[in-house]
């Protein structure tokens, strides 16, 4: 099958080579996002692969259709950037990676709340400047903690199973409760509960129109006064601007996120020798409690070669015709509050990347 692959980023090429070993599949590489503009660069292939950068809506839909393009494929878990309704009325299929080391994620989150307890990022720039004072590098001990996990897929179970290591108490809220994590000693508790109790909070959950902007005015005054929060999940599940008012209020302790709302034009870019036109992250950043990065939660080796694999597999059922758990069926696979109960965490939580 022909492939156009559209935001190749330049560690991916050697993966799906790799998992392309046998040459079934003739790949060709587009460093550009997919578009109504760069559609045609398509021409002559049988599907099209993009990122979650890549507004796939019902515009450049229509384009592959012109260009006869039978299937949309994901490198990711998350396909809230597809039309997946306007892709169904013309038949084009769509497939994602339902799953990668969900460790990868769950790590990454636990490394984002030791570096903001232990201003271990602040340490290592002072350091560098020859500066070895302590002041201002005080953390706390994560033992005995009170640790919110909203969401427990399979990265949010990993990430409760985490935390416990470190003795923390860890709450969740979830549509559903994991049996398996309650026997682990997780608590489940509703939302506000959650929001009350916990001296940190890491969001795990998909961005659906219910999760749009979770975290809003309403939620940031129901934490704790010093709170961490984590976001390695969604960006637009946290409202930016009540973030910051939360921080200037400095009722908000301390943020880390990997994901942001908008991050589609600035991150996997290297932007260092411009101006950032977008204001509130350049706001946040200006808060010495805040830690971002640049959706790299998902960036090990063993991830990276799960999703190029499951991508060439994806490939191969669609040309097989075989039925996969990877298709994305229309409305049958949106997430929203009056369906949710009939989907099982994994299918939810998994949604996220």
């Amino acid at each position: 099958m022909r492939v156009a692959i559209f935001s190749t980023k330049y560690y991916e090429r050697e993966y799906l080579d790799r998992s392309n070993a046998e040459g079934r599949h003739q790949l060709s590489y587009f460093d550009r996002a997919l578009t109504e503009e760069s559609a045609d660069l398509a021409i002559g292939a049988d599907a099209v692969s993009v990122l979650l950068g890549d507004a796939v809506d019902a515009g450049v839909i229509g384009r592959l259709y012109g260009n006869r393009i039978r299937m949309i494929s994901l490198r990711s878990a998350g396909y809230d950037n597809v039309d997946v309704e306007a892709a169904a009325k013309v038949s084009i299929k769509v497939f994602r990676v339902s799953a990668y080391s969900p460790r990868a994620i769950a790590e990454h989150a636990v490394a984002l709340i030791l570096a903001l307890d232990r201003k271990t990022h602040k340490a290592y720039v002072r350091v560098r400047q020859n500066d070895f004072s302590l002041n201002g590098l005080m953390g706390f001990d994560l033992f005995g903690k009170t640790v919110g996990v909203v969401g427990t897929g399979k990265i949010g179970r990993a990430f409760c199973e985490i935390m416990l290591g470190f003795g923390c108490k860890v709450i969740a809220y979830d549509i559903r409760v994991s049996e398996t994590m309650v026997a682990k000693g997780v608590q489940y508790v509703t939302f506000d509960r959650l929001l009350q109790l916990s001296d940190i909070i890491s969001i795990h959950c998909p961005l659906t129109a219910d999760t749009r902007h979770l975290f809003d005015a309403s939620a940031f005054a129901k934490m704790k006064v010093g709170a961490m929060l984590i976001n390695t999940g969604r960006g637009a599940v946290l409202d930016t601007a009540q973030a910051v008012a939360s921080l200037k209020e400095e009722r908000l302790g301390n943020l880390g996120i990997d994901v942001y709302e908008g991050e589609e034009s600035l991150f996997f870019k290297d932007l260092s020798g411009s101006v950032v036109q977008d204001d509130m992250i350049e706001r946040l950043m200006s808060f010495g409690n805040v830690l971002i990065t640049p959706h790299q939660a998902f960036f090990t080796r063993e991830a990276v070669e799960q999703i190029a694999s499951m991508t060439i597999g994806n490939f191969t059922d669609f040309e097989d015709e075989k039925i996969s758990e990877n298709e994305v069926k229309g409305k049958e696979a949106m997430v929203s509050r009056s369906y949710v109960n009939e989907m099982s965490p994994d299918v939810i939580a998994e949604a996220i990347y």
